[in-house]
């Protein structure tokens, strides 16, 4: 084994890959932090060139992609407000308002610290604990993965600011509009265009809530407004926030890794349960939302540990774990490579080398971001009243590149001015974001659930796995209920 990882090693320790390995990470670093040019629609742009290229060299640019993409995402959410990628909305949460306090050299730092710690985590997650971790994603069905959305949505009470029953209005508003268009058994709601029968999608409904209100601000409340452009301030994250910021940067990675791991689940609901967690269990929980490093460091953590960890179903079982990795798993079968069990007998020596490449790649990424930043810092010396052109022309070329479609950039606009009519009822966004994303795989493995038991509930609390996640839901309600009594007696 020593000697074949040696000439992995070898293999692709070459000036070549290493050049392709980091065309990938600039070029996912600058495509995911424009508004709506995500890491799939990289990726897929990039599958063609793959072609005429070998194996490895082609899955290790593809992957290099997903990853700088991913972190990528951070830095329009902490410079503009404007997540670059749905993954990256839970980082807006601190970093913009860290931005804002003239910090934002320190909240691309903790971003790029806890990206990187997340991706080489996930990494040897993939090297090492494969099989048991494809095993248990296979114990995972439709009522495992009702319980874990039903968990992951009590992250609402930690986001839902000094109200939580405005939290919970903006939850059921987010859960409403989730089920506009199709559902799994082709019946229409809501379609009151031919357009709203596909649904809304993500990217659109993201960008419009948290970028447009904020260039509608600039135009509003202009005159009450200082035009002083925002400054990167002190960009050290110290030794004492680094420690402190240490344990939700593991915990947040390890839960990227188990949720990524398992297929359909992605980086979003990684990103929002990292930080419900952190928050539960941080000193400063008043302090989330309100610029937290910490913050930053649970939800970045959490959505780069998906990236490694996606590869894990693929490799392991041939099933991909989200978008990018089907697109992945195109590219392993135009070059001759089946994912799946024979995959570690067939391609041993290929497998090795793609190991060693995603560890080099996550040192490349951190060169990369350190790199970038002193590029992207630019971005927080430009005056609000010019950079809010520059923001919507973004926003709209990003929307409509990704389906050409004007429909999507009527659902962007429509939104940032109901997003804009949300910051004036103080009712918050963030809440109705994690119930956006987070609803359709809610209903859909609620009535896969009922389907596969004739409509008997009782399958909801059927395995250890489902009980384990209704308990913890249970743990936070019942935590939540006992702090909102507490301050109401105060």
């Amino acid at each position: 084994m020593l000697n074949d990882l040696l000439v992995a090693f070898q293999a692709v320790a070459t000036i070549e890959n290493f050049l392709i390995m980091a065309a990938g990470i600039w070029g996912g670093v600058i495509i995911g932090a424009i508004p709506g040019m995500t890491g799939t629609m990289a990726v897929t742009l990039a599958l063609p060139f793959t072609f005429y290229m070998q194996p490895i060299p082609s899955i290790l640019l593809l992957v290099a992609l997903y990853k700088g993409s991913t972190y990528g995402g951070s830095v329009s959410a902490i410079l503009i407000k404007t997540p670059g990628t749905a993954s990256a909305a839970c980082t807006t949460l601190d970093g913009y308002p860290l931005a804002q306090q003239g910090k934002a050299g320190k909240a691309l730092n903790m971003a790029l610290y806890s990206s990187c710690t997340g991706d080489f985590i996930s990494n040897l997650s993939l090297i090492f604990i494969a099989a048991p971790l494809a095993l248990l994603a296979l114990r995972i069905g439709p009522p495992e993965y009702f319980m874990l959305m039903i968990f992951a949505l009590t992250t609402v009470a930690g986001v839902s600011g000094r109200s939580l029953l405005l939290g919970l209005v903006s939850a059921c508003l987010g859960l409403l509009l989730a089920t506009v268009g199709e559902d799994m058994y082709g019946s229409f709601r809501f379609d009151l265009t031919v357009d709203m029968q596909s649904g809304l999608a993500v990217a659109p409904v993201l960008i419009g809530l948290f970028a447009i209100p904020e260039l509608l601000k600039i135009i509003v409340f202009r005159n009450n407004q200082s035009h002083k452009p925002m400054q990167l301030g002190d960009n050290r994250v110290t030794r004492d926030e680094l420690r402190r910021s240490l344990k939700a940067m593991l915990k947040g990675s390890m839960i990227g890794v188990v949720m990524g791991a398992i297929p359909g689940i992605g980086p979003s609901a990684a990103a929002f349960s990292s930080y419900g967690e952190a928050q539960r269990s941080s000193k400063n929980r008043e302090n989330f939302g309100k610029g937290e490093l910490e913050g930053i460091a649970a939800s970045e953590s959490a959505n780069n540990g998906c990236c490694g960890s996606t590869m894990i179903p693929l490799l392991a079982l041939g099933v991909p774990g989200d978008v990018i990795t089907g697109v992945m798993l195109g590219a392993f079968m135009i070059h001759g490579m089946t994912p799946g069990p024979m995959l570690f007998e067939n391609n041993l020596n290929e497998v090795y080398m793609l190991f060693i490449g995603m560890l080099f790649s996550s040192i490349l990424l951190f060169g990369a971001g350190k790199a970038t930043m002193r590029f992207f810092s630019h971005i927080s010396r430009i005056p609000p009243g010019l950079m809010a052109p520059i923001v919507l022309a973004l926003c709209l070329f990003g929307i409509f590149s990704i389906s050409n479609s004007m429909y999507d950039v009527i659902v962007l606009l429509v939104m940032g001015v109901f997003g804009f009519f949300m910051f004036l009822f103080a009712i918050p966004a963030a809440p109705f974001l994690i119930a956006f994303i987070l609803g359709p795989m809610l209903e859909e493995n609620l009535r896969r659930s009922l389907a596969l038991s004739r409509g008997d509930p009782s399958i909801l609390v059927s395995s250890p796995i489902t009980w384990l996640f209704a308990s913890l839901a249970i743990f936070v309600v019942v935590v939540t209920i006992r702090q909102q009594l507490k301050k109401a007696k105060a």
